[in-house]
């Protein structure tokens, strides 16, 4: 069953020279002549003005575990209710969801739902939050922000996974409707970010700096680690020392292993060796909350008390074995302050994936 394209009229945009229009959602800017898309394929010039065709239309809902995200100093333990649409306004060659945002067939999105629709499904499946993921929110950014609009209203929190690749204005107005967000910092190096994803790496400096220190927005970074293009010693160094001298020691830290897909099938899986590694040199750089993912490793999942070096959430996987915070999120052995949000922790959501199907507006 094909879904009928259904355009909404988008932000961001303004009127250039021969009758076309740019749009000023991300540094791509795209200028686009009438019925024309975008590099993100979902933004496009209809009538005139700009549109998104993807308002509404989901490649698919689930229950999650906060940790996929991932985010382990946001409510750890706690269901997220997570969705995408289509499309990407990156061209990585080692995208992990490529069938999602890379996708030009729009009738690939079966899932139809209003933002007033999520979050009453959000609040039913009792989440603490609701994810806009699997591809990048910021080309849905209208529908983002509408469904953040509807959660709120209803008490419930929201998360943007998203590579950070957004203009100024754009920025702002979106990241003042998120309450946490992990953005991937695919590589610290200018050479990566051109070749390998087709955008630029100042641009995602600039969104974690902002995010960091002019909002409210709880942040954590992802680094995804690839033998040979982003995984030397010098580069992991130099990453994140700029973290620490930017942001600080308390923002967390997700090194992940990569496995060949999409276009980058001739680099091999990361070693966990990578990882732990990787982990290590962000710890001695001065990072409190350093994680590894994609691998079985209790250790490098695990967050310590920067204070008494005790273990307080210790997970396998996406499971939590051991949870040592009272609900301000201080350490149960001697006080000190994890960074990140908190609150009553009782039984944990666990490592279940829940599709959820909507139903279809008639």
């Amino acid at each position: 069953m094909t879904i009928p394209e259904s355009d909404h009229p988008a932000r961001w945009w303004h009127q250039v020279e021969d009758q076309r229009i740019q749009c000023d959602l991300c540094p791509r800017d795209c200028k686009l002549h009438e019925g024309q898309r975008g590099a993100c394929f979902v933004r496009k010039m209809s009538g005139g003005k700009m549109v998104l065709t993807t308002y509404g239309r989901s490649s698919g809902f689930c229950i999650d575990p906060i940790e996929k995200k991932p985010l382990h100093n946001f409510y750890p333990g706690s269901s997220v209710f997570s969705f995408g649409t289509a499309g990407c306004n990156l061209a990585c060659k080692f995208c992990q969801n490529w069938d999602i945002s890379k996708s030009r067939e729009m009738d690939t999105l079966m899932d139809a739902a209003s933002p007033a629709a999520i979050a009453a499904a959000a609040l039913a499946h009792a989440c603490k939050s609701v994810a806009f993921t699997y591809n990048d929110p910021v080309i849905f950014a209208e529908y983002a922000m509408d469904t953040a609009d509807a959660c709120h209203e209803r008490g419930i929190k929201t998360v943007a996974v998203t590579a950070g690749y957004m203009r100024e204005n754009a920025r702002r107005e979106f990241y003042a409707k998120m309450d946490a967000a992990n953005i991937d910092l695919k590589a610290f190096t200018e050479e990566f970010y051109f070749k390998l994803c087709g955008g630029h790496l100042k641009d995602v400096l600039d969104t974690l700096a902002y995010v960091h220190h002019e909002t409210d927005c709880w942040l954590e970074i992802t680094t995804l680690l690839i033998p040979g293009h982003n995984d030397s010693e010098q580069e992991v160094t130099a990453l994140s020392k700029w973290l620490m001298s930017e942001l600080g020691p308390d923002v967390p830290l997700h090194f992940s292993a990569f496995h060949p897909d999409y276009k980058l099938l001739d680099a091999p899986a990361t070693p966990p060796a990578t990882l732990s590694r990787a982990r290590r040199i962000a710890q001695d750089a001065g990072l409190r909350y350093v994680y590894t993912g994609n691998v079985h490793d209790i250790e490098g999942e695990t967050t310590c008390c920067p204070g008494c070096k005790t273990p307080v959430i210790a997970r396998d996987w996406y499971r939590i074995l051991r949870y040592e915070l009272d609900q301000d999120g201080r350490c149960k052995h001697c006080g000190t302050a994890i960074a990140g949000r908190y609150g009553h922790f009782d039984k944990p959501f666990g490592a279940r994936r829940i599709p959820v199907r909507m139903e279809m507006p008639a």
